[in-house]
């Protein structure tokens, strides 16, 4: 296909998922599926554009001048470094191409400072989110804000319980894997350029046998500070398809009980090959629903990562950002108050309940900790950025400080730690 080509079929996507209001991975799986002629370069450019859109959706439409779907996907196209002669020269004569932006949009966009839109618009976010994301994350909330727009590279964590990095990094070697600048256990590769397409380290030797998990850096990071150690008895109470649950289990060295639990039999499925692969053999799952009564205040560590709004993820879901509302925030945030409420009789005296969050908004976060410890006063705070220098000697503080009553929760953000959004809080259980 030539650009053209590629430029309509992202407006096509992008307009599929916006009038059947659906994810867009699934809108790209679909015109994949129906357009088979494409192939995997193809698909792969497609998406890098209609990613790439999303992202920047409203900076976009802002330099275009307009904001209908041709126009900001010209834009992006244009953001990717193809000025507006070489562009209109690269289509001439393309009969697969869309019509061209109205007269002046091109131009315009290679014009207009970017510096003279309103803060929302420059940091690519819904207005109502403007005020939220400033609470949360400072007065440099634009900035933070724009490197959710960047492109996220592809994060690995290395199994402990099977390999060592060093050992992984050279399997990997053929596609420029670095060790993570913060993660002890971490590999990265780095970000998608141009029309490229991270490689499918699936299917590689060490991936199919259990000696690295893909795993975003920030969330490696929340499973390290969680703090859980060899002999330990620990309940991971959202554990989801299973990530945290195999850095836990590697922290552990095999020693002591991981018990596994999610209200979600669907979301809970995958955990089972993958504890499989990892072998992690002092994990216990529990169905959907089971009975967890025996193990009230008895447990070391109660590790809740909680259902959240995902606003630490719009580098790789991007399409999330314009689907939130204010009304889906309130009920993620009810959500998470009966996790909280549900994980602390797990916590034995003395005990630790960690919550977790792939969110940078406050109402998730430091203030959803604050409210449970008002109606848990049994429970205290602990200094996070303590914990962080105690786990992460040599990284700095890179990450946004939340005060919590005597302690304090913390924030990972790509423009501070380099990772997708992640919310960290630890509590302690009064003996």
């Amino acid at each position: 296909m030539r650009l053209g080509g590629r430029i309509a079929a992202a407006i096509e996507v992008i307009e599929d998922m916006d009038r059947r209001k659906r994810p867009v991975a699934d809108a790209l799986k679909d015109w994949g599926l129906s357009h088979r002629f494409a192939g995997s370069g193809d698909r792969s450019a497609i998406g890098n554009i209609v990613y790439d859109t999303l992202r920047r959706r409203r900076s976009l439409g802002f330099r275009m001048g307009q904001d209908d779907t041709s126009s900001v996907v010209f834009g992006a196209v244009l953001a990717s470094g193809l000025d507006a002669d070489a562009l209109v020269a690269a289509l001439d004569g393309d009969r697969h191409a869309p019509a061209l932006p109205a007269d002046g949009s091109l131009a315009r966009f290679s014009a207009i400072s970017l510096a003279e839109a309103p803060a929302a618009v420059q940091a690519d976010v819904p207005d109502w989110l403007a005020g939220p994301l400033q609470d949360s994350l400072g007065d440099n909330w634009v900035t933070e804000a724009q490197a959710f727009s960047e492109r996220p590279p592809l994060d690995m964590r290395v199994n402990t319980l099977k390999a060592a990095r060093e050992d992984v990094l050279a399997e990997l070697a053929p596609f420029d894997a670095t060790p993570c600048e913060i993660s002890p256990v971490g590999l990265r590769i780095a970000p998608i350029a141009s029309d490229g397409r991270h490689p499918n380290v699936q299917v590689e030797r060490g991936f199919q046998t259990g000696a690295f998990e893909i795993q975003d850096e920030g969330s490696q990071l929340a499973a390290l500070l969680s703090g859980a150690k060899p002999g330990d008895t620990v309940l991971d109470a959202c554990a989801g398809a299973g990530g945290k649950t195999l850095a836990l289990a590697a922290m552990m060295k095999g020693q002591g009980v991981l018990h596994a639990y999610d209200t979600d039999r669907q979301r809970l499925a995958p955990i089972w090959d993958r504890l499989a692969r990892a072998g992690a053999g002092n994990v216990e799952v529990h169905a959907p629903r089971a009975s967890l009564g025996h193990l009230h205040g008895t447990l070391d560590l109660v590790v809740a990562d909680a259902p959240c709004s995902g606003a630490g993820t719009w580098r790789r879901r991007p399409d999330a950002k314009w689907r939130l509302s204010a009304a889906q925030l309130e009920r993620r945030v009810a959500e998470q108050a009966k996790v909280l409420a549900m994980a602390e009789a797990f916590v034995r005296p003395g005990g630790r309940l960690v919550y977790i969050t792939c969110s940078l908004l406050a109402q998730e976060n430091a203030l959803q900790v604050q409210s449970f410890l008002q109606q848990f006063p049994e429970f205290e705070a602990e200094d996070a950025a303590r914990i962080w220098q105690e786990t992460l000697p040599d990284s700095g503080a890179r990450y946004h400080p939340s005060a919590i009553g005597a302690g304090c929760g913390l924030t990972m953000t790509p423009q501070k730690t380099g990772t997708d959004g992640f919310f960290f809080a630890s509590l302690t259980r009064r003996g």
